[in-house]
């Protein structure tokens, strides 16, 4: 898989990144992490709070490559963190961890089956390692889209 052939395939589409829509997304991805780790809520939240940010980080990986997710075709959310490898080179094991959680969220989803606190504590510690991935990939390969977050 290329992020040429995920072009050609309608998963993705070309981009033109702008600095203020990457500065949204770490925001939001900050607000989620808080929240995720925010122990008074419940674990189904925690979970999906850390969840959101995974997929923040992932999208903005994306965006700094001047691609975004075609939300049009069905399994946009799989494209974005499958493509984690291509964008910022996180590790193969990384990513279908990550790929699980999603998994879980979905089943989570439409069953309504408990989250277990060592999902949430797992998707809690790789939300936080891939926010921390992010800015390190950024500052290193695309300082001009962190423009005023420093």
């Amino acid at each position: 898989m290329s992020l040429e052939n995920l072009v050609k395939t309608h998963q993705i589409k070309p981009h033109a990144t702008h600095p203020d829509e990457v500065q949204r997304l770490l925001a939001a991805a900050t607000r989620n992490l808080a929240d995720a780790r925010a122990g008074i809520i419940s674990d189904e939240t925690r979970f999906d709070a850390a969840y959101k940010a995974i997929m923040q980080c992932a999208l903005v990986g994306l965006m700094a490559n001047d691609y975004r997710p075609s939300t049009s075709v069905p399994g946009h959310h799989q494209t974005v963190i499958q493509t984690l490898s291509l964008t910022l080179g996180v590790p193969r094991e990384s990513w279908i961890v990550m790929d699980a959680l999603r998994k879980k969220r979905n089943v989570n989803d439409y069953s309504g089956d408990l989250i277990e606190p060592e999902s949430v504590r797992e998707c809690i510690a790789r939300a936080e390692a891939l926010f921390e991935h992010v800015r390190q990939w950024l500052s290193a390969n695309r300082p001009d889209l962190l423009i005023g977050s420093q």
